[in-house]
């Protein structure tokens, strides 16, 4: 029987569209999943601003406007159930049935609610401060959580002020659990932090911060109206927010403190060293061991010295690199001579990188920042700068300059601290996150210290490139900065898992820095306090670095940095694992274009 053949050219035909067919139904197949996919995030975005007022408010959701977190037992308890059964809904899609975006998101959500899964697991409700902040100046900002325009906005916010005395019941409550199982903050690191709640404690109602919403009103809410909103809220201040404030002073000074544990070693609490891989994980998210880290550390700790007595040598200095540490910490030409002062440094120097920005990125934030000094109730105990991102959308981020202890805040560091905290820092990679508009709320709203950390050291060394640091003073500041995030592995690593005893940690920073003895010792009860968090920075602009290097070594004369950047910042804030397979992505899109 003959058998019948197509003409080769038809064959060719049929095959290709058989290919096509086949290409079309598998992208088809992954559109779909995709879709199920994103859906599923959005109900766990809107389940997640259903248990979180406060987030819903900052998002213009003002259903929720007049209620405060229910923190109860029972709500954590049924929360951590939810978050477990999202978990495994998460696990029916893959790399293999999800477009690269979709994946990314997939991570991202999987790391947003294991950390939610984790600190439940580790009962990290039972110790809700640390040697810096608490529940009690997170509070401090519900009069910035919500717009003021009707008088509804008004009612919400009384509303919300006359929940805060049984929420910092429970909290007090939960504390209390903490002492007896063995979960409190060491007593060192707690030195002083009855200052920060006692500022809240004013005589009069009309003092206190929670009364500026009705100091201005809207014009069509008439005087009458405004004098009943002002009595009701004198009376909310007076009978619940003052009375919650002064329980938690007392508390904090009568039985915390004094219950406190004398030990500082994460590995010394329950669960103690699993508690603390974890959160090498997740402020990583590398697998690294905490004695890989340790290694790590003193490995760049020695190359950074290297590097710093260069400079002393530059400036033909007649001593040690010790010697002209202690110059830099005691000569007062280093110092400003008021806070207004160093606050038009810092803004100056902000001022003069906004110029630079357009030689290294292609596309700018449209959220503006400004300069402002740390709030005076927590500015003692307080880091030495931070960002402050936007509370709403019609509100600009803030980078936060301490003024407390002029002595201690040195001119030469402040490039470096302006670099990492506003621009190409926080400022600038946070508000691009916040404005991908076209990404699922979990990618523009999760932030991964590893990569955002690591790019606000990066962004430090990127005022090298564009000429911020105009002497070796400005240099030496720079490279202490670094060492700084440096040694933070060393000591982090050593104080929670390997013995080392505080003052073994300060004295470490003490030789190998440049910072006060002031800053030392609050980043040194910082990193006590709050285990793990302090190796995200440097472990991140490694990886940046390392990135670009490999960038830069494979396009050649082709690399541009501000493609590069843009390829670092255009899916938000990412594990590093993610961001690695981006670049090597982005590598390869750039040579096929030479």
């Amino acid at each position: 029987m003959p058998v019948y053949r197509l003409p080769e050219a038809l064959m060719f035909r049929y095959a290709l569209l058989v290919m096509l067919a086949a290409s079309s139904f598998m992208l088809s197949a992954q559109q779909n999943k995709d879709t199920t996919f994103y859906s599923l995030l959005d109900d766990i975005w809107q389940y997640e601003l259903s248990i979180s007022p406060l987030l819903a408010s900052r998002h213009g959701v003002s259903a929720q406007n007049s209620k405060l977190p229910d923190i109860s037992l029972k709500a954590l308890g049924e929360q951590h159930t939810r978050w477990v059964d999202y978990r495994k809904a998460l696990n029916a899609y893959s790399d293999k049935n999800l477009s690269q975006d979709a994946y990314i998101a997939l991570l991202m959500q999987k790391y947003r609610i294991d950390n939610y899964i984790d600190n439940y697991r580790f009962r990290s409700y039972l110790v809700p401060i640390n040697s810096e902040y608490g529940f009690h100046s997170a509070m401090g900002g519900l009069p910035n959580a919500a717009s003021f325009k009707t008088k509804k906005d008004y009612d919400d916010y009384l509303a919300r002020l006359d929940a805060l005395l049984p929420y910092f019941i429970q909290q007090i409550d939960y504390m209390k659990a903490g002492i007896a199982e063995g979960y409190t903050q060491p007593r060192v690191v707690l030195e002083g932090f009855e200052d920060s709640i006692s500022t809240y404690l004013v005589d009069r109602a009309e003092e206190s911060g929670f009364f500026a919403p009705f100091t201005s009103f809207p014009a069509f809410i008439d005087e009458t109206q405004q004098q009943a909103l002002k009595q009701r809220a004198i009376e909310t201040i007076t009978t619940r927010v003052l009375p919650a404030y002064q329980a938690f002073y007392d508390f904090m000074v009568e039985t915390y403190i004094p219950s406190s544990r004398e030990d500082i070693a994460a590995k010394n609490w329950p669960d103690g060293e699993q508690y603390y891989a974890n959160r090498a994980k997740h402020y990583t998210t590398t697998d690294m061991s905490p004695e890989d880290i340790h290694a790590l550390g003193l490995k760049e700790v020695q190359r950074i010295r290297a590097e710093m007595q260069a400079v002393v040598d530059k400036v033909n200095f007649d001593g040690s690199i010790n010697d002209f540490i202690a110059f830099l910490r005691e000569d007062p030409q280093f110092y400003a001579e008021s806070a207004e002062a160093l606050l038009k440094e810092a803004s100056f120097i902000a001022k003069k990188m906004d110029a630079k920005l357009p030689q290294l990125f292609e596309y700018l934030p449209r959220t503006p920042y400004g300069v402002a000094p740390v709030p005076d109730s927590i500015a003692p105990k307080y880091t030495t700068g931070r960002y402050i991102h936007p509370s709403r959308d019609d509100q600009p981020g803030y980078y936060w300059v301490n003024t407390y202890a002029l002595d201690k805040r040195p001119l030469y560091a402040l490039p470096a601290l302006t670099l990492h905290e506003a621009v190409p820092g926080h400022h600038l990679q946070i508000s691009l996150a916040a404005e991908l508009e076209d990404l699922p709320m979990v990618r523009r709203n999760t932030y991964i210290s590893a990569f955002g950390e690591g790019w606000g050291l990066y962004s430090e060394f990127l005022g090298i490139e564009v000429g911020i640091y105009e002497d070796p003073y400005d240099d030496f500041g720079r490279l202490s900065y670094e060492m700084w995030r440096a040694c933070r592995l060393v000591v982090d690593t050593g104080m929670h898992m390997m013995g080392w005893s505080r003052q073994q940690a300060v004295d470490f920073m003490m030789e190998n820095t440049a910072l006060s003895e002031h800053n030392v010792n609050t980043e040194i009860d910082r990193y006590i306090s709050w285990p793990a968090q302090a190796l995200s920075y440097k472990i991140g602009e490694i990886k940046i670095k390392a990135l670009r290097q490999k960038a830069e070594q494979a396009l050649g004369a082709k690399f541009d940095v501000r493609k590069f950047h843009r390829a670092v910042l255009e899916n938000g804030s990412v594990p590093l694992f993610i961001l690695e397979q981006h670049i090597n992505s982005f590598i390869e899109e750039e040579k096929a274009k030479l």
